[in-house]
C-alpha cells in the first residue's frame, strides 16, 4: 500500500504528466458517465458498448468508471499509480480492439483511411507510464499521504525501533 502512494512531493514532471493525462481523459469519461460534451451518458454508453461493441457488461462498466474516476484520481493525484494502471489497461483494450489496424496518424481529414491512428495513444501511454513510475508528484493527495506516513514513522519510537 505504501508503494501505491509513495511519491516525491517536489516532482514537477509527475504533476505535469498526471494533469495532462487526467485533463485529456476526463471529457471522455464525462461523455460516457454523465452525457457531457455531447456524450450519450451512462445508459447510452452501456447500450453501445454491450450491444454494438459486443463487450461484456462488466468490461463496459469498467471502461466508463476508469475513464471518469481514473481521470479524476489523476487530476487530484490520488492513488495515481492505480489510476495510471487502469488507464493503461483501458486504452490498451481500445487500441487492440479498434485502432491497431489503422495507420499511425489521426484521421481528421481523410475519407480514404477509415478510423483513427495510434499517435494519440502513444502520447497517452507515455504520460500514463510516467505517472505509473513517478506517482502523483507535486501538489498531489499522494504527496500529502506520503508526508503523513513519513511523519508518523519519524515520531513513533516503536516504528523507529522496529526498522532497526
Amino acid at each position: 500500500m505504501k508503494t501505491l502512494f509513495a511519491t516525491n512531493p517536489e516532482n514537477n514532471t509527475a504533476l505535469i504528466a498526471r494533469l495532462a493525462l487526467g485533463i485529456t481523459v476526463f471529457p471522455h469519461g464525462a461523455q460516457k458517465l454523465l452525457g457531457w460534451f455531447g456524450g450519450y451518458g451512462f445508459e447510452g454508453t452501456m447500450g453501445f458498448l454491450t450491444g454494438t461493441a459486443g463487450l461484456p457488461s462488466v468490461i463496459a462498466l469498467s471502461v466508463i468508471l476508469i475513464e471518469f474516476f481514473g481521470a479524476l484520481f489523476l487530476i487530484a493525484g490520488f492513488a495515481t499509480r492505480f489510476a495510471a494502471i487502469g488507464i493503461i489497461g483501458n486504452f490498451l483494450g481500445v487500441v487492440l480492439t479498434s485502432h491497431v489496424n489503422n495507420c499511425f496518424f489521426m484521421n481528421w481529414y481523410s475519407q480514404a483511411n477509415k478510423g483513427e491512428g495510434l499517435e494519440y495513444f502513444v502520447l497517452l501511454f507515455g504520460l500514463a507510464i510516467v505517472s505509473l513510475i513517478a506517482g502523483g508528484g507535486k501538489a498531489s493527495i499522494d504527496a500529502a499521504i506520503t508526508k503523513v506516513t513519513s511523519n508518523r514513522k519519524a515520531t513513533s519510537p516503536a516504528l523507529a525501533h522496529n526498522e532497526l
